[in-house]
């Protein structure tokens, strides 16, 4: 089964009409991208948007072998006149199935939003499942056998790659190809590290794949450190890498604090923003849970497990720590630094970087800054992938 898209974007193109976003200003050449149309062995097209026929040609292809027309949402904007020759479009309803004469077997998926997600099996029993805009499936019940491809919008509903997760639909193998895409990304290299965090790759309009035969899925790391400053975004980075991906333990090293309605409200900000499928752990005793075979962990933050383990070998008294505290907040890092290198799981941690800041003015602070940074370095070593978030923008550092 062979797939062209016609378009990658939004209802309303990227860039949008008269935005003045910065996405939409380098929303150029190969990064523009017309409302999103899919064309399927030619014969069957999900999607009529304005000018699909002039993008056909554009790709080499025609719509003249066009024997059915699927739509997936209503499109904002002026009604799209239908070209001449192109059969009226049509919408399958939730749960019924089309057979094609060509071969071709579609049938309609519920969503939890507006819309119907198609699932689309080829005449060579190659199965495609495309989703719309804003759209999760509705109902998914596992296990179920996995798409060849999912094309579907990662950016704008990361959530529904986790349900296909969650029930098989989307395997190791699976090409999982971003569509809709908006002006919330920064086209480019920006984009592209969202989506290979999600295991999702883009694709510029016009683009002629073939499904089944792509072998070359993003190799999402196990193992992440984010670092930041204060405020720079570190926790949504973090949050971010592993939203298209189900039943994540987050695991928060800071406690309750009872009385701070200060740390209450940071605590509410992060709870609003992860996805209701996570479960939360408030520990630091992260080394049995690094050696436990589970889901995902989103470890927020190392900065905290620190200070408790500085606390735990009375790290802030000097005579303490000459005696004996040293060695003993050293073995503790080892020993976590050792289980990050031994685990199975999917790790995404994230710790502050403070060795750039102003030098502490006590000696128990400027020992707690030095020990951050020997902790960072340690932890760092044992992952594959290594972000620096800067005025909320991630920067590569490894991986």
């Amino acid at each position: 089964m062979e797939l062209t898209l016609l378009g990658t974007g939004a209802p309303a193109g990227l860039p949008r009409p008269d935005c003045p976003c910065a996405a939409c200003a380098r929303a150029l050449g190969p990064e523009a991208r017309a409302a999103t149309s899919l064309l399927v062995d030619g014969t069957l097209l999900l999607d009529l948007t304005p000018g699909a026929a002039f993008a056909a040609a554009r790709a080499g292809h025609s719509l003249a072998g066009v024997r059915q027309v699927l739509l997936t949402h209503p499109h904002e904007g002026p009604p799209v006149e239908v070209p001449a020759g192109l059969p009226q479009p049509a919408r399958v309803p939730d749960g019924r199935e089309l057979a094609l004469l060509t071969g071709h077997r579609v049938r309609a998926l519920a969503m939890d939003a507006p819309g119907t997600g198609y699932a689309v099996t080829g005449p060579d029993g190659t199965r495609l499942l495309y989703l719309p805009p804003g759209g999760a499936p509705a109902g998914l019940a596992g296990p179920v056998e996995p798409y060849a491809m999912v094309v579907a919008d990662v950016v704008g509903r990361p959530d529904a790659v986790a349900r296909l997760r969650a029930v098989g639909a989307l395997g190791p193998a699976t090409d999982v190809v971003a569509v809709h895409l908006d002006h919330e990304v920064a086209p480019g290299a920006e984009l592209r590290r969202r989506l290979a965090a999600a295991g999702a790759r883009a694709v510029p309009d016009g683009t002629t794949l073939a499904v089944g035969a792509y072998d070359e899925v993003p190799d999402v790391p196990r193992r992440t450190l984010v670092l930041g400053g204060a405020r720079s975004g570190k926790s949504v980075e973090a949050e971010r890498r592993l939203e298209a991906f189900p039943d994540v333990l987050y695991v928060a090293t800071g406690g309750t604090r009872g009385g701070d309605t200060e740390w209450a409200a940071r605590v509410a900000a992060h709870r609003e923003r992860r996805s209701g499928s996570w479960q939360t752990a408030e520990t630091c005793d992260l080394v049995p849970l690094l050696k436990e075979e589970g889901p995902p962990l989103l470890i927020d933050c190392l900065s905290l497990w620190l200070t408790d383990a500085m606390d735990a070998v009375d790290a802030w008294d000097d005579a303490e720590w000459a005696s004996g505290g040293e060695r003993a907040l050293r073995a503790r890092v080892q020993e976590l630094a050792a289980a990050v290198r031994e685990t199975r799981r999917t790790i995404v941690a994230v710790s502050n970087e403070v060795g750039s800041g102003i030098v502490p003015a006590t000696a128990s602070g400027r020992r707690y800054r030095d020990e951050l940074g020997r902790l960072n370095v340690a932890f760092a070593a044992e992952c594959e992938h290594v972000l620096l978030v800067v005025a909320g923008q991630a920067l590569t550092l490894r991986g």
